[in-house]
């Protein structure tokens, strides 16, 4: 790095990676054919000068954090910024007409202008707004060591995917839209029988409100001790962040229930205005409890009440119901209409509610099952078994 001979002094971090060190080296009239490697490898001849400036715009560095913030960069830091800015940029003009790639264009927010000022200006607004480094890509993350690392294969699901519970997504939806727009908003707690659609439900929100700064970071219950170092670790950062807790259920001595209290009511450093706690679970008290517990409890009625202030620091609560034998037809053939499939309708009832029969019980999650065989099945031109 200190023989890199563009001196940078904010985006130093870009020489790590193998592409942009490469062109630096090349830029300084080393060996090319290295640079070309690496070029290559990566799919880039084409759209080099694009490349670059998602590397720009991607870097975490004292820029980007200080505009994600809200706050407005010294001159100091401005200045040096857009320095290193016009040094990239120029060094990569040497390469304009290289016989051996394409230069490309620049995109935005650079504006397809490669002048320093004038990019880092248009940043400060683009950083406030959408964040910075990974968080600009990505849609969700999981809580690892103290960070949080992105999750690169997220759930595609849309709402128009998951059919039905029109009512229930409507609540969680409004919810979420308050909780983006800065108006108050509810901590949620959706519950029901396994496979009716709520974690499903969640990852299509999060497909739906990416473009508004939605993102979700995802939880396992061993790590709800972390939701106050989860919240200063997002407390900078401009977006909308989802604490994601999937499947929760907890005993009745379990040292997380005090935990996720504290995580629901906010510590003393304040709940956080960019976080949203959610939790899925299958049962509508969260904690588990044995009628031998509530018969050796000394105070059976203090007992029942720590339970339930769990479950009720939840503001918003929505169950996710049963599916019954004409919502799960209802979803069968609404899954079949999207699917185009030719089987007749009354066959195919009757093949779901036989493979509801095996599967053991009928739910959205058995019906896409079901509507996933067929389709298959009809793609190859089979005979449907079960």
């Amino acid at each position: 790095m200190n023989n890199c001979p563009i001196k940078l002094t904010v985006l130093r971090n870009l020489l790590n990676d193998k592409l942009f060190a490469s062109f630096i080296c090349a830029y300084d009239g080393q060996s090319r054919e290295d640079f070309y490697y690496e070029l290559y490898d990566c799919g880039a001849e084409n759209d080099f000068l694009e490349r670059l400036c998602r590397m720009i715009l991607l870097d975490e560095n004292a820029f980007s954090r200080t505009c994600a913030r809200g706050d407005t960069p010294s001159a100091y830091l401005l200045d040096a910024y857009a320095d290193d800015l016009d040094k990239i940029f120029n060094a990569a003009l040497i390469f304009d007409g290289d016989e051996h790639f394409n230069l490309g264009n620049a995109i935005p927010p650079f504006d397809g202008e490669l002048d320093g000022a004038h990019s880092a200006a248009n940043l400060i607004d683009y950083y406030a707004a959408h964040g910075y480094g990974k968080f600009i890509v990505y849609k969700a993350f999981s809580y690892e060591d103290g960070g949080l690392k992105p999750i690169v294969r997220t759930s595609t699901v849309t709402l128009d995917e998951l059919k039905n519970y029109e009512s229930e997504k409507k609540q969680i939806d409004n919810n979420i839209v308050n909780f983006i727009s800065g108006l108050p908003y509810a901590n949620m707690l959706l519950y029901g029988d396994r496979g009716t659609g709520k974690s499903s439900t969640i990852h299509a929100m999060l497909n739906k409100h990416f473009d508004d700064g939605l993102r979700i970071i995802e939880l396992n219950k061993e790590n709800i001790l972390c939701v106050p170092k989860i919240r200063e670790l997002v407390a900078d950062n401009p977006l909308k962040f989802i604490v994601f807790i999937d499947d929760l259920s907890l005993g009745e001595y379990d040292d997380n229930i005090s935990s996720l209290k504290a995580g629901l009511e906010g510590t003393v450093c304040g709940s956080g205005d960019n976080i949203m706690i959610v939790a899925t679970s299958n049962r509508r008290h969260i904690v588990k409890e044995s009628f031998s517990d509530r018969e050796n409890s000394v105070h059976p009625g203090d007992s029942m009440a720590e339970q339930l202030s769990l479950s009720d620091r939840f503001g918003l609560t929505v169950m996710f119901s049963t599916t019954d034998k004409a919502l799960y037809l209802s979803i069968v053939d609404q899954l079949a209409d999207d699917r185009g499939l030719t089987c007749d309708r009354e066959k195919l009832n009757a093949l779901a509610e036989r493979w509801a029969l095996i599967k053991g019980g009928r739910s959205p999650r058995r019906a896409k099952q079901f509507i996933d065989l067929v389709y298959a099945c009809e793609q190859r031109g089979t005979e449907i078994e079960i």
